[in-house]
């Protein structure tokens, strides 16, 4: 019972759309309708701005953390990592918002954030090299997914390994229209950094 009580909880925490209550509330717009439509923080960045872009990502990271972060309050005997997983999901495919939502990046990150800050970092630093080499958002977000997996493994710990081997993968799936992209040279690079 506590883990369908937990997982309710962290979904529709995961599905409170970030950059669309920003879009509306700070700028009158509705984001869905702009740049990729995505419900993340990159599309967030291009359409509304850094300001929103680091407001929109910080939410979605904290998404990720809150949902994890919640069990420990009530001393629930949860694996907080499966919690977590339902974060992402709600994120994804978030109920305020028709279902269609970002694409698991920054919530992801919040959770590891809240299991394991060392990871976490490790992860941020990584992206942000990544970025910075390529320019891409998305295949700086996979090779920050590949890297997780990498160095979970320094941790010896399967639930983190495995989890984290899902959220990778879960976020190479809601990219592979980015990976087509990038494959054809019109994915769009940041101009920012």
């Amino acid at each position: 019972m506590e883990y369908v009580l937990f997982a309710l909880i962290a979904y529709l925490l995961g599905s409170i759309p970030s950059a669309l209550i920003v879009g509306k509330v700070g700028y009158k717009i509705d984001i869905r309708e702009h740049g990729s439509g995505n419900l993340g923080g990159t599309n967030t960045f291009r359409v509304l701005g850094k300001k929103a872009g680091i407001i929109v990502t910080l939410s979605d990271i904290l998404k990720g953390t809150i949902a994890v972060i919640i069990p420990l309050l009530f001393d629930a005997e949860v694996n907080r990592l499966i919690i977590g997983i339902f974060a992402v999901f709600g994120h994804t495919y978030p109920l305020f918002a028709k279902f269609k939502g970002g694409k698991a990046v920054a919530t992801s990150g919040g959770i590891i954030l809240g299991i394991n800050p060392l990871l976490f970092i490790i992860m941020i630093f990584t992206f942000l090299v990544s970025l910075y080499i390529s320019k891409y958002v998305s295949l700086s977000s996979m090779i920050t997914g590949v890297v997780s997996v990498i160095v979970s493994l320094f941790f010896q710990d399967i639930g983190l390994i495995i989890v984290i081997f899902i959220l990778a993968a879960f976020v190479f799936y809601r990219h592979r229209e980015n990976i087509k992209r990038i494959k054809n040279g019109t994915e769009p690079k940041i101009k920012w950094m």
